[in-house]
């Protein structure tokens, strides 16, 4: 079973995520007997998913929206992703959310019109060093501290999950 886990990062810390969810996908898979190869490639690298037998595609999210990479991928093979197990997964709210009823990025269309499993929303990262000056100015306006909030626990058990039901699909099949 070969998987694609594409992201989009600006910073570095979705690949983090996205690197996480392939290492606990490849390990859920090994442990149940399932022959795999995990690639994690950036989202703007990937103009096709011909040989891939499921995807999970992730963004950092920026003021409630996907990085274009991944827009991008998720528009052009959109009819390919439809056709494999996909799973979709957002890094991005930082600190307190002030209105926790509010999602901090809207992808229920996307999940729809891509018929995904599902979408996990992790936390994210600010450091301000790597930061350009508009991305400072607003975490600065927003007062929000650096701090890393992903939970890696979930983020590695969110990767087993996916393994676990890939290799009970092709244990179905076989």
């Amino acid at each position: 079973m070969k998987v694609l886990v594409a992201v989009a990062t600006r910073h570095g810390s979705t690949r983090e995520i996205a690197e996480s969810v392939a290492t606990a996908l490849g390990s859920a898979l090994t442990d149940a007997g399932t022959r795999s190869f995990v690639e994690v490639r950036d989202a703007a690298l990937v103009h096709s998913i011909e040989g891939f037998d499921a995807v999970v595609l992730g963004s950092a999210v920026y003021l409630g929206h996907w990085l274009e990479p991944a827009r991008k991928l998720a528009e052009s093979c959109a009819d390919e992703l439809r056709r494999v197990p996909l799973w979709l997964f957002s890094s991005g709210p930082v600190g307190e959310q002030t209105h926790p009823a509010e999602e901090p990025v809207v992808v229920d269309d996307l999940v729809r019109r891509l018929d995904a499993r599902g979408h996990r929303l992790f936390g994210g990262r600010i450091d301000r060093h790597t930061l350009n000056f508009p991305e400072h100015a607003v975490v600065t306006a927003l007062r929000v501290p650096d701090a890393d909030n992903r939970d890696w626990p979930s983020i590695r058990a969110w990767g087993r999950e996916i393994g676990t039901s890939l290799a009970h699909a092709e244990r179905s099949v076989s």
